[in-house]
C-alpha cells in the first residue's frame, strides 16, 4: 500500500479497509506500536461489532525523513480508531478489561487465522476476536501531533 498522498502540504488521514489476510498485513504494519488504552475498547455483542481508540505511532512518516536530531521532523503520533464486524466472541489474555480499564497496552500485531483475529500485545498480553469473517475498518482521527519517543524493537 503507498503513503498517505498529500493534499496541500498535508498528508490524508490513514484510512483503509482489510477484508483478507493480506489487507490486515498492511493494517498491523500501520497499527505496530500503537499505544492502546484498555479504557478505549469496546464490545458490542448485539451489534456483533469491537472497537478501540489507539495512539498510532505514524512509521508512514518516520521512516521516510530524517529523525529530528538529524534536523528532520518530528516523530508523530494520531488518535486512530479500528473497527471489527462480525465478531461473535471476544477473549483476552494477560488483561481484564473490566478490572484493568486504567492500563495502557502497546500494540505490537494484528494477526488473522482461522475465524478469528489476535491482537497481540506487549506484556504477553493477547486480545482474541472470533470472526464470522473478515471485516475491519481502520482511520486516523483528528490532527497528529509530535512526540519524541520513537519505538525500538530488539533483534
Amino acid at each position: 500500500m503507498a503513503r498517505p498522498p498529500s493534499l496541500q502540504g498535508r498528508e490524508r488521514p490513514f484510512r483503509v479497509r482489510a477484508q483478507d489476510a493480506e489487507d490486515l498485513a498492511v493494517v498491523s504494519a500501520y497499527l505496530q506500536d500503537a499505544v492502546l488504552p484498555v479504557a478505549e475498547i469496546a464490545y458490542s455483542p448485539a451489534e456483533e461489532r469491537f472497537v478501540l481508540v489507539a495512539a498510532r505511532f505514524r512509521w508512514e512518516k518516520a521512516v521516510r525523513g530524517k529523525v529530528a536530531a538529524e534536523g528532520g521532523e518530528p516523530d508523530e503520533r494520531v488518535h486512530c480508531g479500528v473497527r471489527f464486524e462480525a465478531v461473535t466472541a471476544v477473549r483476552a489474555r494477560g488483561v481484564d478489561p473490566k478490572k484493568d480499564r486504567g492500563r495502557m497496552l502497546n500494540l505490537l500485531q494484528i494477526a488473522w487465522a482461522d475465524g478469528h483475529v489476535d491482537l497481540i500485545c506487549a506484556d504477553e498480553v493477547t486480545i482474541r476476536l472470533d470472526v464470522r469473517r473478515l471485516a475491519c475498518h481502520v482511520e486516523d482521527l483528528g490532527e497528529p501531533w509530535p512526540t519524541v519517543f520513537r519505538p525500538t524493537h530488539e533483534d
